[in-house]
């Protein structure tokens, strides 16, 4: 799929199918997550596949995104805030081409996170799944998908100073 027509299309998807995700896609989705650029290339964190859905649905603000998705991603460690969301960002495109519907959750207890995640500090929680109602990207150009997101106007969040 084409990078802008991936990032236009890209929805957050937090009803998944009962369909297991394959070995090899989830393969590529971590490695997104690890090939991610990262303050001087430190990678200071990991990607935790989380089984135990439910204690870590718990210390999440939006549980049944978690008890629901067939992949449950961990982001934990000492990465700064904005190596988290790179990360975070490579894996929720990289699953979109893959078919792969995606949502990112805060924590709200993270003692609890960290327990569930088996250490260091939790950072964010990302769930995966094909979406319960599938989306076709192919379907409209990139312009479309944009003018169609319930997003702020160009001209809203863009500037010259």
């Amino acid at each position: 799929m084409d990078t802008y027509l991936a990032i236009a299309s890209r929805r957050e998807v937090r009803n998944y199918a009962d369909r297991p995700l394959p070995d090899d896609v989830v393969h590529r989705i971590l490695d997104a997550g690890r090939l991610s650029g990262s303050s001087q290339n430190k990678q200071r964190w990991e990607f935790v596949l989380v089984r135990d859905k439910q204690a870590l649905a718990e210390a999440v603000y939006a549980p049944e995104n978690v008890q629901n998705a067939q992949l449950v991603v961990a982001i934990a460690g000492e990465a700064a805030p904005f190596d988290v969301g790179r990360a975070a960002q490579n894996m929720l495109l990289a699953a979109w081409n893959e078919g792969v519907g995606a949502s990112p959750n805060g924590v709200k207890d993270p003692d609890r996170a960290a327990e569930v995640a088996g250490g260091g500090p939790v950072k964010m929680v990302l769930t995966f799944g094909y979406p319960e109602k599938p989306r076709d990207p192919q379907s409209l150009t990139a312009e479309e998908w944009s003018a169609r997101a319930k997003r702020k106007s160009f001209d809203e969040v863009v500037r010259r100073a």
